[in-house]
């Protein structure tokens, strides 16, 4: 692969181990679901109406608490507190009914009718908020009671209560990603996945004016668009407004809900685009952003041949009056929604790219305005629903005249990550790697270097962490190394024991000591080396190109060590582990029991084991940042644009042309050449074999669990 395809990328946001919170949610939610008698689509809105109610609570309490505040330094008069107040603080104002404490109350209060109280809470939330209105769900009394209470307090704990909105709405965007893959909505085909959507946002940089979204499913490029915004310090709701069209009512609805649960708020419309501009924005829009269906061969040319949205005419239509393909008719939408100075970007199909007869027709003039922008393909399995590959279009209307005739062609589809068996993605260093590709092509070598910079900080950071984190290893390592020498020389005192038993503890003690020994050694040498690379450059990072690689370059033998020492502490786990078995196996004699405490031993060795696993994903963070230094500086060494074979290429319009006017980057990037074996990424290949592994197993056990479902349904 031709980028580092594992995240570095904890998952945290402040204490929360996000990641983790996600995954324990969603499998207790299931878990409910699937001892209940309702299907995964019964299930979806009222589950995400629950999410939606807890964070409801939690930025209403919020908000309460700064009032208070507020109130008591005389930043705010002491008036009668309005619900104004509470929405100036990005808070709904909640009517006690609609408070989650009180109805989790009331749930405890016997023959208390939870599914009528959370119902009556969703409806009071739409009195005092109209974008809402109509939007939240309401049919709770689907549920049995007992599943509804154990849902509401899965999302009742200490630690939910405690989230912030950043926590939400990452398990917002992950409940509906779980959804997603189990098709329990529209196929599936309302959520585009984050990294697809963060990589759009990364080369249009949606922070000002109007954003809109005509195919905008459950809102995610609004969030991400926001979330772009927060980044580069700014408010959202200052700096843009948001505008979508989505022709499923339903999922307007968790358009609606996503942008509430985001502090967010947008004017979507029920319409199908193909015929209707409902926010009359064509030509008016600074950036545009959608992932469309694809291929769609039924829209009617009749209603849509002299329609302003298509001025390079239609791509082809078949006998029955019908347009054979949709794609061109969205692209060109894209692209006249946009001002003079907008900018877009889309999904497509792959094969609209280089597709022929009047797609190529309509894709030719569009090629000709100057305004194609970026293309970038990505490979298969990157959506939940649908396998198949597909090209991320940009345009820029506003492209200087030294970059209108050319095209940045970029091929990732050799850069990812595996989240499952079935499913890819781009990590955030991945992202943002891509992303540093087009600053280059805008001239924006400064942005490039910070990059680097931040990971070099990153590399000063994670190394200067490693002691902290190997120091319990050590101490426990020793502690359980003095356990067995003084089992060892116990054992060797006594003769009647088994003398292969005896010659095997001796020999396995003897390879534990000498292994730590070695170690010691290691380590000393390291956190010294590390430390004098930290005093040397943490405090100043180098921020002009020559100086960046002069640090990496430094860095390159310790990264060498680290990976050295990785293998020593894991080697050295395996040798206690193999010590306390044949320890156990002699303390069971009465004769040495009484110098050996296998109970506290065996607590020592788990806690051991965690200690590793801290001190070697400690040890691979800094690592990794250097791995994406590397990753940047071998491609683009003088920090400056340049064909790198098999990912990118800039092209002129000729070259186009001469390729049948075709925008699919392989056409141009060409191959990666093969990499050599020792670079060979051995640690991630083994982590996608675990993964694929796991995903495995979980599917094994779901199928036993259905072959015996079905046995007992037979009655067998």
């Amino acid at each position: 692969m031709t980028g580092p395809n594992e995240s570095r990328d904890r998952g945290s946001v402040g204490s929360f181990d996000v990641e983790r919170l996600e995954s324990d949610l969603w499998e207790a939610a299931d878990n409910l679901r699937a001892n209940s008698k309702l299907t995964s689509s019964d299930y979806f809105m009222p589950v995400l109406g629950v999410i939606f109610l807890r964070h409801a609570a939690n930025r209403f309490d919020a908000a309460q608490r700064q009032i208070a505040a507020d109130q008591a330094s005389g930043k705010m008069p002491k008036r009668r507190v309005l619900p104004a107040d509470y929405i100036a603080r990005r808070s709904l104002y909640l009517p006690e009914q609609a408070r989650y404490d009180w109805i989790m109350q009331q749930a405890a209060v016997s023959g208390a009718d939870l599914p009528r109280l959370v119902t009556e809470a969703m409806t009071a939330i739409e009195a005092e908020f109209e974008p809402l209105q109509g939007v939240l769900p309401k049919d709770y009394g689907i549920f049995e009671t007992k599943v509804l209470e154990d849902l509401m307090r899965l999302f009742n704990s200490a630690q939910i209560k405690q989230a912030t909105g950043d926590v939400f709405g990452r398990i917002y965007e992950y409940f509906l990603a779980k959804f997603s893959i189990q098709k329990a909505h529209d196929n599936g085909e309302f959520f585009t996945p984050s990294s697809i959507v963060q990589t759009i946002v990364n080369v249009i940089e949606p922070d000002h004016g109007t954003v809109f979204d005509p195919a905008c499913g459950s809102g995610g490029m609004f969030v991400q668009s926001s979330h772009f915004i927060e980044h580069e310090g700014g408010d959202t709701a200052k700096k843009v407004v948001f505008y979508g069209q989505e022709k499923n009512r339903d999922t307007i609805r968790l358009a609606k809900m996503n942008l509430a649960v985001h502090g967010l708020e947008g004017k979507i419309a029920e319409a199908i685009t193909y015929y209707q501009d409902e926010h009359s924005l064509a030509g008016k829009c600074d950036f545009v952003m959608a992932n469309p269906p694809f291929n769609v061969d039924l829209v009617d040319a009749e209603r849509i041949k002299g329609d302003p949205r298509l001025p390079f005419g239609l791509p082809g239509v078949n006998k029955a009056k019908k347009v054979a393909n949709g794609n061109y008719l969205w692209i060109s939408y894209f692209w006249s929604y946009l001002s003079k100075k907008g900018r877009a970007g889309f999904v497509m199909s792959s094969q609209a790219s280089s597709a022929g007869h009047g797609e190529k027709e309509v894709r030719r003039k569009i090629v000709e305005t100057g305004d194609v922008d970026v293309m970038i393909s990505i490979r298969s399995n990157f959506f939940y629903t649908r396998t198949v590959p597909c090209e991320l279009w940009h345009f820029d209307r506003a492209k200087p005249a030294e970059r209108k005739d050319k095209v940045l062609m970029r091929d990732a589809r050799n850069v990812y990550r595996k989240v499952t068996r079935k499913i890819y993605d781009f990590s955030p260093e991945q992202m943002q790697n891509l992303a540093a590709i087009v600053w280059l092509y805008r001239g924006e070598r400064q942005r490039f270097l910070g990059l680097v910079k931040d990971y070099l900080g990153r590399v000063c950071a994670e190394s200067a962490a490693v002691p902290a984190m190997l120091a319990p290893f050590a101490t426990t390592l020793a502690d359980l190394r003095g356990r067995f020498d003084a089992l060892a020389v116990a054992v060797a005192k006594h003769t009647s024991l088994d003398a292969d038993k005896k010659q095997a503890l001796g020999g396995a003690v003897t390879e534990l000591r000498e292994g730590a020994t070695l170690y010691e050694a290691d380590a000393k040498k390291l956190l010294a080396r590390l430390a004098a690379f930290g005093q040397k450059y943490a405090k100043a990072l180098p921020d002009k190109n020559d100086a960046q690689h002069a640090a990496r370059k430094a860095f390159d033998p310790h990264a060498d060590a680290i990976r050295g020492l990785v293998k020593q502490v894991d080697l050295l786990y395996k040798l206690v582990a193999r010590v306390a078995d044949l320890s156990a196996e002699l303390a069971a004699d009465d004769a040495i029991s009484a110098a050996y405490d296998r109970r506290t031993t065996g607590r020592l060795v788990k806690q051991l084991d965690e200690e590793r696993k801290a001190a070697v994903e400690q040890l691979k963070h800094a690592v990794y940042f250097h791995r994406q230094v590397a990753w940047l500086q071998d491609r683009f060494p003088k920090a400056e644009l340049e064909a790198v074979p098999g990912l990118v290429k800039l092209v002129d319009r000729k070259e186009i042309e001469g390729a049948d006017w075709s925008l699919t980057p392989g056409r141009y990037v060409g191959v990666a050449p093969p990499e050599e074996d020792e670079g060979f990424d051995f640690e991630q290949t083994l982590r996608d074999i675990h993964t694929e592994l796991a995903d495995l197993n979980k599917e094994a056990v779901g199928l036993a669990a259905k072959i015996q479902e079905n046995f007992e349904d037979l009655g067998i």
